[in-house]
């Protein structure tokens, strides 16, 4: 093993405000959102030890940023960058002390820290092992956290839940204290309470008071409004720091010191992070709708949720040129965005994707083209639908897909009349690819025009 560098400033927990891991919510735009509101650290979601493992680490010259690509599906399963590099600490969810170790090493000089998930009640955490099943086996629980601490040079933490019985509780925290963890991040409701449930602040002061590391505080969201609540639940708790989940997630901003911001200031702020780290769509369209809450039912609201291109949710808000210009910018220094996905076979040597035939034959009328299904209001204007009538009405055979898989992406070539035609863009789904298929081939036959192509699908070059 590589003898570990000691250059790096050390992650300190005490005092501190922290972002929450939460699912969806943590990644990049939001990351950098909360350090830029004032936030110390932040968490990101739970990543799944299996699928950082599958990946590799990619240095992306054009944003900035370093990538761990899933090797399976070409997607980014962790993205950070250099602002970060401090103040990040990454949650893994594990059920094995080797897995944890290995993860650790991966993305050990990317990262402040690492944090192991154990409060997580979802049914997918609990069957694997992880989250809060680890609550009620502290024996591989104290394992993971002692091969972790082990294992890096950077603060190994966990988050916890509190179990129904306080002496259980703090026999549990002394036990995963007892490893050498830098911190302990504690929600002070149990696996079976909801956010109606009040938050065990009592609790949280008796573990703080009892541990000799920092406590950090989490649960509190619903009573906190305004920044000066997050001083009075630090003080409730007795904790050393105050993690926030929901109260960030509605309203990032109340990391600020100087108070709250408009709605409005938060999303265009959260969005031009979002333009500048290529970040999906359909996370940048879910961290939106977080923030929007109920208002997603006005005028406004309604129109951002029609949106499905990250260009159409910036329009929402006027950054739809902002979103433009950086997008070119992009493709002139040559990224290779979501929608320039291929599965290939990864070089060991420099992790590059060597793309491979859509389909055999040289005959196929090709296009990339990705699928929109928010563009069709009705089952009946479906390319595939569409397409099927044309033949009927032309007594033609109907239409033949043949759609090829690779991994976790799905690509269709469609038979007509003699013809094959096809989009080269890979979708997540077989019905999407058949779909792109369809949309392809009604261009090549006249049925529709470019603009009609255009508003059922994102034409790539």
């Amino acid at each position: 093993m590589e003898e570990k560098s000691t250059a790096r400033k050390r992650l300190d927990y005490e005092d501190k405000l922290i972002l929450a891991p939460m699912v969806r919510i943590g990644t990049l735009p939001m990351r950098l959102l909360a350090l830029d509101y004032g936030a110390d650290i932040v968490y990101t979601e739970e990543l799944i030890d299996r699928k950082l493992l599958r990946s590799i680490r990619r240095e992306n010259d054009v944003l900035g940023t370093v990538d761990y690509i899933d090797k399976t599906d070409g997607t980014v399963a962790f993205r950070t960058c250099p602002r970060e590099r401090e103040h990040v600490v990454l949650q893994i969810g594990t059920s094995d002390p080797a897995r944890a170790a290995q993860v650790a090493r991966m993305v050990e000089n990317d990262v402040a820290g690492i944090d192991v998930n154990m409060g997580c009640p979802k049914k997918f955490s609990i069957l694997g092992g992880m989250g809060a099943s680890l609550l009620n086996e502290p024996q591989k629980a104290t394992d993971i956290l002692r091969k972790l601490v082990e294992t890096v040079s950077i603060p190994v933490t966990c988050k916890i839940r509190v179990l129904p019985d306080l002496e259980e509780t703090l026999g549990l925290c002394d036990a995963l204290a007892s490893t050498g963890i830098a911190a302990i991040a504690v929600h002070g409701r149990t696996i079976e309470e909801r956010p109606q449930h009040p938050n065990r602040n009592h609790v949280l002061k008796q573990i703080s008071a009892r541990l000799s590391i920092p406590v950090i505080a989490n649960g509190g969201s619903k009573d906190i409004q305004k920044h000066s609540d997050i001083l009075r639940f630090k003080k409730e708790t007795g904790c050393s720091s105050v993690m926030l989940a929901r109260a960030a997630e509605w309203n990032c901003s109340i990391f600020r010191k100087e108070g709250l911001l408009p709605m409005e200031d938060v999303i265009k702020s959260y969005l031009k992070h979002a333009i500048n780290c290529d970040n999906p769509p359909s996370n940048t369209k879910y961290c939106v709708q977080n923030i929007l809450r109920e208002l997603q039912e006005s005028p406004l609201g309604r129109r951002f949720l029609d949106a499905q291109t990250l260009e159409q949710i910036c329009q929402v808000w006027g950054l739809n040129d902002y979103c433009r210009s950086k997008s070119k910018e992009f493709r002139d220094r040559g990224l290779l965005g979501r929608f320039q996905i291929t599965p290939g076979i990864l070089d060991k040597d420099n992790g590059v994707s060597y793309k491979r035939k859509i389909h055999e034959e040289e005959d196929v009328s090709l296009m990339r083209c990705a699928f929109l299904r928010n563009s069709y209001v009705t089952d009946s204007e479906l390319p595939k639908t569409r397409l099927l009538k044309w033949t009927k009405e032309n007594h033609k055979k109907i239409p033949i897909y043949d759609t090829r898989q690779e991994n976790k992406l799905f690509c269709s070539v469609v038979t007509v009349d003699g013809r094959k035609y096809g989009s080269s863009f890979w979708e997540k789904n077989k019905k999407w690819a058949e779909q792109g298929a369809a949309l392809v081939c009604l261009y090549f036959l006249g049925i529709i025009d470019e603009k009609s192509l255009a508003a059922g699908g994102n034409i790539l070059s």
